[in-house]
Formats: structure tokens, sequence, C-alpha cells
């Protein structure tokens, strides 16, 4: 398996987007997870900003997740994590569809009803308010039917990015 994102099918026939993470901690009886650098990172021009650079530690941070520890997992143990398709979908709608549309709805309804140009752009920016609103409720609701959260799927052998795979017989 490559290092970073890969698409597979469950025995169902869902699409899961798998990933390679650390345990790096545990709090509270779960395991903190730090996802590994997939293969093409620091290549890209905004590899400063997502955290992968050296010494960048405050967006690896903030990366972090947790899963229940019911694989019997210890620090420094590699896994491999997914998260459905679908899942990916809903979150994506609901963070980038919904507020577009309440806000292009709001200003495309005030435009008709002949309310001008002022009007218009207050309504446009009540209705990305409105949106916004209606988003974080979905992605609450979402986020506790545990849609959002990553799944253990199965530990993951072989080096990590930076080792190598060659053992000294020596």
């Amino acid at each position: 398996m490559s290092q970073g994102l890969d698409h597979t099918a469950t025995p169902r026939g869902d699409n899961t987007i798998e990933a390679i993470a650390k345990v790096v901690a545990f709090e509270r009886g779960l395991a903190v997870l730090e996802p590994e650098p997939t293969g093409s990172c620091n290549g890209c021009m905004s590899a400063a900003l997502c955290g992968t650079k050296t010494g960048n530690t405050s967006r690896l941070l903030a990366k972090r997740f947790t899963l229940a520890n019911s694989a019997g997992l210890s620090i420094g143990d590699r896994v491999v994590v997914g998260l459905g398709g679908g899942s990916l979908l809903r979150a994506s709608v609901t963070a980038y569809a919904i507020p577009l549309l309440t806000m292009l709805v709001a200003m495309v309804t005030i435009d008709q009803m002949g309310g001008g140009e002022t009007r218009t752009m207050v309504g446009a920016v009540a209705g990305l308010g409105l949106g916004i609103v209606i988003a974080r409720l979905s992605a609450t609701h979402l986020a506790n039917r545990g849609d959002l959260s990553p799944r253990f799927i199965r530990r993951a052998y072989g080096p990590g990015p930076g080792e190598s795979c060659h053992t000294d017989l020596g």
C-alpha cells in the first residue's frame, strides 16, 4: 500500500478513503493519532502551510484525531484508518454547498423582487450567514452520527516515512 490516500472498497462495496496514521499518545482511553505525510508532501508550493515542512509542528498538532482503542494499540503503532467516500461528500456539501446555495437563493429572490443593489447585497450576506448556521447544525448532526470520524481498518506494516526497508543482518 502506498503512503497517503488510497481508495478501496469495503465488503459491502462502499468506497473507503484510506490513510496511514501513527499513534502518538492516549487521552481519556482514546488513541491520539497523527496522519503520516503522503509521498508527494513537501513537494508542493503550499507545503509550509499544511505542516509537512520540518519545524511546523503547530499544523501537525491541529491534524491529530482520536480513535477508540479497541484494537489494543500502543504508542508508535502505524494504522490504516478510513473514511467512507459518502461521508466525504456529505461533509463537502455541508461545508460548501449549503452556505453558497442559501446565499444565492437569498440574493436572487431579493433581486427578483426589485430590491435594488444594496438590498440584494445585504440579502446575500444574510443568506450566507443563514447557510453557515444551517451548515454548522448539519455538521453537528453528522459528527454525532459518527459520519465525520475516521475508523480503524487494520494495522499498517512496513516502513514509515523516512525509514528504510533494509535490515541489518550482520
